[in-house]
């Protein structure tokens, strides 16, 4: 959709606030920050907020001098969630985005999502496809395209959806990490901390909360980095408090959608998503040696899914010696977590 030049050349358009949560990843900052301050849109505020990162990005900030960008830095580490949250509550626009920061936009990406939120009140948020690239930058084709397929964005047709429970939180086909644009006034932000690591899925929710529309913009305009250091990789291995943390946030928000009235319809995806929740949450414990720990999630994920042979080996693991147990629990996984993001 191309921007009508009334609407391009508007001497007052509505300031776009970005926030780039950040916590030791200098260089991939650098890009992401560099992508926002190209946008062709540029009545924006840029938001970098470091999670005290090992060495501040000041520095950073200020080799760009541009007075759109500022650093907000927490003198402790805090977590994901509670960054970006602070983030969020201090941000001054009319819309809302946020940018991973080992992401990168396309100049148009902003450009292309105000335009519909301003001509449509009844938009909650705009969003796009999206790209997969690797460490170094290079697009992915087969990933991205699977991740397309995946999140059934080939399924959808540009234009507005409204409700959109299903795509935004069951096939979801809403990236508001990287990939979304967001009317700041619709979302209770001082909230998303409690979904810890799944803060940009818990966006999605409160957005479909608000009784608006999305608006689908085909076009891949955002680029989503998969590298080893990334959340997502980092608890689909064998880093076990990232695995903790993100069993802790998927715990949190399908609990929390099982109990949305205006969720029944989807229950059954949320219980079976809960189940999976709790049973890496077991095998996590499994390999930090508290069986006891690990057996209330497996239990409760028995509680909400029968039969899971994944659910019943990891119990029958955590009655073993421990020595045993240890061994069998650190033995790889990949489905442990197969989301890309």
């Amino acid at each position: 959709m191309d921007i009508p030049l009334e609407i391009s050349l508007n001497s007052d358009p509505p300031l776009i606030s970005v926030i780039i949560p950040t916590y030791n990843r200098p260089a991939y900052l650098k890009e992401a920050i560099a992508s926002v301050l190209n946008q062709t849109y540029t009545n924006i505020e840029v938001i970098v907020s470091d999670d005290c990162s090992l060495e501040s990005p000041e520095s950073i900030i200020e080799a760009f001098q541009d007075p759109r960008l500022r650093l907000r830095r927490n003198a402790r580490n805090i977590g994901v969630g509670l960054n970006t949250t602070y983030a969020f509550v201090e941000s001054n626009g009319k819309y809302v985005a946020s940018l991973n920061d080992d992401d990168k936009w396309d100049e148009r990406f902003l450009e292309r999502l105000v335009y519909p939120l301003e001509i449509d009140p009844n938009l909650v948020l705009a969003f796009c496809d999206y790209y997969v690239m690797d460490d170094h930058g290079g697009v992915n084709w087969a990933a991205t395209q699977k991740q397309t397929k995946k999140e059934k964005r080939h399924q959808l047709q540009e234009g507005i959806y409204q409700p959109f429970w299903k795509i935004g939180l069951v096939d979801q086909a809403v990236f508001t990490a990287s990939a979304a644009l967001i009317r700041r006034d619709a979302v209770t932000w001082d909230k998303l901390f409690e979904a810890g690591v799944f803060w940009d899925y818990y966006i999605a929710y409160l957005a479909c909360r608000s009784g608006k529309g999305a608006y689908y913009c085909p076009e891949r305009l955002s680029y989503y980095r998969v590298h080893a250091q990334s959340e997502n990789m980092m608890s689909g291995n064998r880093n076990i408090q990232a695995k903790i943390r993100k069993g802790k946030a998927a715990t949190f928000c399908h609990k929390r959608f099982m109990e949305d009235e205006n969720l029944q319809a989807h229950r059954s995806y949320f219980q079976q998503e809960l189940a999976h929740a709790n049973t890496t949450l077991g095998i996590g414990f499994l390999r930090l040696e508290q069986p006891l720990e690990a057996r209330n999630y497996l239990y409760r994920a028995l509680q909400l899914q029968k039969i899971n042979l994944r659910t019943l080996v990891a119990l029958s693991v955590s009655y073993l010696p421990q020595s045993m147990a240890n061994s069998l629990a650190h033995i790889r996984n990949p489905g442990l977590f197969v989301r890309l993001r």
